[in-house]
This record gives C-alpha cells, structure tokens and sequence, in this order.
C-alpha cells in the first residue's frame, strides 16, 4: 500500500503539470476565439481516455489481474512522451533568465505548506470516517490450525490524537500556506492578489466545486453496480463509457460555438444545469431501476460539464491581462486539484460513515460485527453471502451510494451559482495589461 501511494503521488505531480502546461501552451499559440475549439479537440481525447479507461481497466482486472491494470498504461506513457517531443517545437522568446534563477525562484515553501495541508486534511477524514482501528486482538486455537480473529471494530473518536492532531495540522500548515504566498514567495503558486479578483476567485470556485461532483460520481458510480447490481468489474467500469462520450461531445459543442458566435455566458448557463440533473437522477437509482435509466443517467454529467469546463476557462483568460495567463491558469488549475483531492476523500468519508450505519442496522447477531467488518473491507464478499444478508448488503450500499451522489447534486448546484456573477465577453476583445501587452498573441506556426 505504502508503494502504490508513493506512485499515486508520483503520478499526480506529473499529471496536474502536464494538465496545466497543454492550458498554458495552447493559450499561448492560440487567440482568444480560437482557443476554445482548439482546447475542445484536447477535450474529445480527455472524454474518451477517461471513459475508456474504466471498461478497459476493469476488463483486463478480470482477466490478468489488477497489476497488469498498470503495466498495460506504460507504452501509452512512452507514445505519449514521444509525440509531443517531436511534434511540439513551441519556445517562449528570451526570457532572459537561466535554469539556475528560475530553480530559485520556485515557491518550494508554498509547495511543501500547501502538501502538509492537503495530507492533514486526508488523515483527519481517514482516521474519522474511513479507516477502522481494532480495539483488541484474540487468537482462537484448534488441534489442526491456529487462525487470527479481529474483534469487533470502532470508529476513533473526535478526542482521539488520530482525529485531532491532522485537525490541527491542517489550520496550521494553511495559516501557513498564506502567509508564504503573501510575504515570502517570489513566484507564489496561489498569488494572493487573484483572490480580490472576482472572475478568478468565482472560476476557480467553480472548477473545485465541478472536480467534487465529477470525482464523486467517476469513483462510486461503477461501484453502485459492483454492490448493487451485482455486476463484474469490466461491466461496471463500461457505465463510465456514455459518460466520456458525453465529454468529447460537450468539449467539441462548446468550442465550437464559442468560436462561432463569440461568447460564452449563455451557452454556460444554459448546458451548466445538466450536471445537477444527472447527479439528482443518480440518487434515485436502485436495484430495481431500468436498463435505460442505468445507462442515460450519468449522460448529462459529462456534456454539461465539459461545456462548463471550456466556457469557464475562455472566461477566465478573456478577464485578466496577457501577462498574467500563465498565473491564472495554474491558479484555476490548484483549485479544480483541490477539488478533485477533496471530493474524493469528502465523498469516500461520506460513504463510508453512511455504510458502516446502515450495515449495522441491517445485519444483527453474534456474527454481525464480523460480516460488517468483511464487507466493508472487500465488497467482493457480500456476493459469498446468504440471500436475506446479500440482499441486505445490497440495500445498504444503494442509500449509501445515494448519500454521495446527493453530495454531488449540492456540488453542482453550488457551482452553477458561482458562475452566474461571471460576466460575458466578446471574445473579439484584447484586454491591455499594465505594460499594454495584448490579451492574447495570434501565432499561427510554433517558433523554431
């Protein structure tokens, strides 16, 4: 566990730059109507990797085993890493600065506060919600064979050192966290002057918000099928699949029309909505919910947030200065991490708190605190069971399931009322900087 957390850890410093960099690229090379199309066809290959990942994931789990999950995604590591070496050609003209001096004036202490409170934040909710710590260990001696019983398990308590102390880190490493960015940083990763900006504060508050539902749903929705329904693992992650389509044809409908008519407001008001809708509609599935229903659900999901997602990252670029792009960018970026990191934990606490109650509630005897410790640790077992258990397994992962995706309902209802403050822009538009650069730089070929 300790060495796939180090590569989870790994794997996402390398994808949230390699995320942020295609942005900053493409804004780059593009203008302002132009990006929005451009950032689409990234969108169309995004929707289909995630979509496809899951069914493809599952399949080969089921067939060579989950390790074989991994070792199967390294020659499209390699295919990737090649393309753009030899394809992409783009440089930035003289910055004047070297590796050295731009090596200092990275915000390491930013960095490394900003990771301190993200990983209290996670310990907090773990130890709280999620993970389950034995009160006493008794062994159970035969004349054949001696084998390990847990006892039954409790949750830690709020007045517990495991509970408090991340609590309290947290606060600390994010007073912190400001106060670097605010005084010491030279290059801060969360510069505090966007914060008294509304477009950035009310993107970025709508992209973390948007990360929460989408986490929420991509992670427990193929589980509702897994535990509810019954299914493999291959069929599960094949729901994901409308889902993904839905991104590639959101993300090319909204760059489309940006580029077409110019603007953005109306189109993300109008398409924002449909997340709510799906997540609302996924609340109310249960076991004896139609195959229609099963598939279409989660549809609206990933069109209207892939409309959302293009529309608000147009707004944010046609609302600050050219100079300050870049910056924007990763600042819209740190946020929608965060909300991913933080949907995923809030929404796993959620669950599981939700789980461990109903279980309890539905199963009862001398054995129950054993069955409920062994399907909450591999829902593989509620298939073992006997029919009344299994059946009451099933129902107490439905309302569990349906605790999240309320929590992604809320998400984005909150997060369409972010955005309606966020005005319109011609996109034709140029806003001068401070030094009367130009919003955005048409160039039509990379610079060699």
């Amino acid at each position: 566990m300790e060495q796939l957390i180090a590569a989870r850890f790994l794997s996402g410093m390398g994808g949230g730059g390699i995320f942020t960099m295609a942005a900053i690229t493409t804004s780059d090379m593009y203008n302002l109507r132009t990006r929005g199309f451009i950032q689409s066809i990234g969108g169309i290959f995004y929707g289909l990797g995630m979509g496809l990942g899951g069914p493809i994931g599952g399949f080969i789990t089921d067939w060579l085993g989950w390790r074989w999950a991994f070792l199967i995604q390294v020659p499209f590591f390699v295919l990737s890493f090649l393309l753009v070496t030899l394809n992409l050609q783009y440089t930035i003209e003289g910055s004047g600065k070297t590796a050295k001096d731009i090596i200092k004036r990275i915000d390491y202490g930013g960095i490394i506060t900003l990771m301190g409170t993200v990983a209290s934040l996670l310990l907090f909710l773990s130890a709280r919600y999620n993970e389950d710590h034995p009160v006493s260990v008794s062994f159970s001696l035969s004349s054949s064979s001696s084998h390990l019983t847990l006892s039954p398990v409790t949750y830690v308590k709020w007045a517990d050192p495991y509970v408090y102390t991340p609590l309290a880190l947290t606060f600390l490493f994010l007073l912190a966290f400001f106060l670097i960015e605010a005084y010491l940083a030279i290059e801060p990763i969360l510069p505090i002057y966007l914060l008294s900006h509304r477009v950035p504060v009310l993107v970025g508050t709508s992209s973390a918000l948007v990360a929460v539902c989408n986490l929420s749903v991509s992670y427990h929705f193929p589980m509702f099928f897994q535990t509810v329904m019954g299914t493999s693992a291959s069929v599960a992650g094949l729901h994901l699949l409308p889902n993904s389509v839905c991104i590639s044809t959101g993300s090319i409908f909204a760059g489309w029309m940006m580029k077409r008519y110019g603007a953005y407001k109306l189109l993300n008001m109008v398409f924002g909505c449909l997340p709510f809708i799906a997540a609302a509609t996924m609340a109310t599935m249960n076991q004896h919910s139609g195959v229609f229903k099963q598939w279409i659900a989660i549809m609206p999901l990933g069109f209207g947030n892939a409309v959302v997602l293009q529309t608000m990252y147009i707004a944010l670029v046609a609302n600050i200065p050219a100079s300050q792009m870049a910056v924007g960018t990763g600042f819209s970026q740190l946020l929608r991490g965060l909300g991913q990191v933080g949907g995923l934990a809030v929404s796993s606490a959620l669950f599981q708190s939700v789980l461990k109650r109903e279980l309890s509630e539905r199963i009862r005897g001398d054995e129950a605190q054993e069955i409920i410790f062994k399907i909450r640790h591999a829902s593989s077992t509620i298939h073992a069971l006997p029919p009344p258990l299994q059946q009451a397994a099933r129902d107490a992962f439905a309302v569990a399931l349906r605790s999240v995706f309320i929590l992604a309902a809320m998400a984005s209802l909150l997060a369409y009322l972010a955005r309606i403050p966020i005005p319109d822009k011609n996109l034709e538009e140029e806003v001068e900087d401070k030094q009367g650069a130009r919003e955005c730089s048409i160039v039509t070929a990379p610079k060699r």
